[in-house]
């Protein structure tokens, strides 16, 4: 759906950015900025930074960034339109209805059809479950002790063992053979041609948090491999960003959210009436997981596997966990190996039972971690005492290490004194006392001409965003032809027009290109640094003459690779001629001004 500028606007100028992502996001006040730890990689130091000033975000270390659209289109899996609508529903804003045109059907087109296709998809297996030729699946289910209301609930089915069902059904829907490969329920062979890529396995349709089809996990029928089987990355699913079950978990009204491993542990506690229940989506659980569930619960127990795989995927999540400012616990299974196996066996009061007393997870860390000492030898407990003095130096906070030390001392039998000379040990041998310092790459990268003169061009239209009063000066110098790279040029156009009228606004800009990866670079213009850019090697602030050299040098070596640019094409364009022309004049005299950042 295509909507004015004007309304656009009015829903981002109504949505804070730094309201909206501290609802995603642990977020601290440095300076004049927010930062915290980035939701779209893994990170141990923030570089994800928030501007209530610009009203936009990016990160340092992957480069993600944009304005609040950009973030919940990417955070949320939202197309533009999609995120539009849901800061509106949020900020209160009425958006207008518009004629269902070619042009807008072509905006959403395709991303709707992939829903689309998921959802019948997910309509064809769960209706083949019933059928006759379903059976096997039904039994299945069954001998799991599932019930009717809990299949009907997670939209359970099955894939016939034929190979094209599916696919002869969806196109006889209308869908075209390019659009079914794309939503991830068919393969292409060049020898057979395409067909279904789940078949002979009861099928989990995953949904979104809306309730939307996604993707698809299926189990195979018998002894064929793999076992599990999962839908490809789509541009409608992203299995790092998303969790089985969270659906109906978001709204379980817990304390708490359980992460298990496996579909089936996600439904049975459901089924138990654990509906907090949720479970990672054939990967290894991830930062952007984590994020996700900070949403919906501060506190988390983790019901993974009692087996070897169970116990490195736990202390894994852990870590992520902790990164995320989230509180984690695990539960103890044992004798039985999953969520599943126990309520069967134990029933639903004795899995409360076990849930009320989970354990630390930094208690959980330092069990596993005993397994491979023998506390009867002195010299393999000196070992033990030091490696946990190695986990206690990780906690930042002085009271809340104090508080672990103390717990340690007692549990393992240790004197307090002597727990404390470890960590202060480890520390001092490891440099914690200080800042640390990160070994320099021994094989530097080099960068091409072209590389170089992109950084510059993006360093100029920071600066003048972060000091739009130089725009006087640079303005007799530089103009948007300078910008050789397209989208720059665009932008620089925009920006010069708005700080012509007095007007400057960053956040607005990127919201006029509705493609994220679009709104991502255009953020980057906005937010490149420069190594010391206004700092010495002692991190100290430079001097303004420092600063105001640094800059002259930037806009010198972006307008001489605008003359370079020009004169490559002045063969051919009488045009790039009289430009290649100009812009040497103007290079020399800018050789010889001073531009003034005060």
């Amino acid at each position: 759906m295509y909507y004015p500028e004007e309304i656009v606007e009015e829903v981002r100028l109504k949505n804070d950015i730094v309201d909206i992502i501290s609802g995603y996001v642990s977020l601290k006040k440095k300076g004049g900025n927010y930062f915290g730890l980035c939701p779209f990689h893994n990170e141990k130091s923030a570089s994800f930074s928030v501007s209530s000033g610009k009203q936009m975000y990016y990160c340092f270390g992957c480069g993600a960034g944009g304005n609040v659209f950009t973030f919940i289109m990417n955070y949320e899996n939202y197309s533009f339109g999609e995120a539009i609508k849901m800061l509106a529903d949020k900020a209160g804003v009425q958006l207008p209805e518009f004629e269902d045109s070619k042009e807008n059907r072509a905006r959403e087109n395709r991303r709707q059809k992939l829903l689309d296709i998921n959802k019948e998809s997910a309509n064809y297996f769960y209706y083949q479950l019933r059928s006759p030729q379903g059976r096997v699946g039904m039994d299945y289910f069954k001998n799991r002790m599932l019930t009717d209301e809990t299949m009907k609930k997670f939209a359970l089915g099955y894939s016939n063992k034929t190979s094209n069902d599916l696919c002869n059904y969806l196109k006889h829907k209308g869908f075209s053979d390019e659009l079914i490969r794309e939503a991830g329920v068919a393969v292409f062979n060049e020898k057979y041609g395409m067909s279904d890529k789940f078949w002979n396995r009861v099928m989990f349709p995953i949904q979104d948090s809306n309730h939307r089809v996604i993707g698809f996990g299926g189990r195979v029928m018998g002894e064929g491999e793999p076992k599990y089987l999962n839908s490809p990355e789509t541009p409608v699913f992203d299995k790092s960003r998303n969790l089985y079950g969270l659906n109906y978990a978001r709204t379980s009204r817990k304390n708490n959210m359980i992460i298990c491993e496996g579909y089936m542990d996600v439904i049975a506690m459901h089924q138990a009436g654990f509906t907090q229940a949720v479970a990672s989506l054939g990967t290894s659980f991830t930062s952007g997981q984590a994020n996700l569930i900070r949403r919906y619960a501060e506190n988390v127990i983790l019901s993974y596997d009692s087996d070897g795989a169970g116990v490195k995927a736990a202390l894994r999540a852990i870590g992520i966990l902790k990164e995320a400012g989230i509180s984690g616990k695990v539960l103890n299974l044992e004798p039985y190996k999953d969520p599943d196996e126990f309520i069967k066996n134990m029933g639903a009061e004795e899995f409360q039972k076990r849930l009320d007393a989970a354990e630390n997870s930094f208690f959980y860390e330092i069990r596993m971690m005993q397994r491979d000492y023998d506390l009867a030898d002195p010299e393999s407990k000196t070992k033990f005492y030091n490696e946990i003095a190695r986990k206690l130096c990780h906690f930042s906070e002085e009271v809340e290490r104090d508080n672990y030390m103390d717990a340690i001392a007692r549990k393992y039998n240790i004197s307090l004194e002597s727990m404390k000379k470890l960590v202060i040990g480890y520390a001092s041998r490891e440099g914690m006392g200080s800042g640390v310092v990160r070994p320099k790459p021994t094989v530097t990268k080099k960068t091409t001409p072209q590389e170089s003169s992109a950084k510059m061009q993006r360093l100029l239209l920071t600066w003048i965003s972060d000091y739009p009063k130089v725009y006087t000066q640079v303005k007799q110098y530089i103009s948007p032809q300078d910008f050789t790279t397209e989208l720059y040029r665009k932008v620089a156009e925009i920006m010069f027009r708005e700080l012509e009228e007095g007007n400057l606004n960053p956040a607005g800009i990127i919201s006029m290109f509705t493609e994220e990866e679009q709104q991502r670079e255009v953020a980057q213009l906005f937010n490149t640094k420069l190594e010391h850019m206004g700092r010495d090697e002692d991190d100290s602030p430079q001097s303004l003459a420092d600063m105001e050299k640094a800059f002259h040098d930037i806009v010198m070596k972006v307008k001489q690779n605008s003359y370079e640019h020009h004169m490559e094409q002045s063969g051919r364009d009488i045009e790039a001629l009289n430009r290649a022309i100009t812009a040497k004049k103007e290079l020399e005299v800018l050789a010889k001004t001073h531009i003034s950042l005060e």
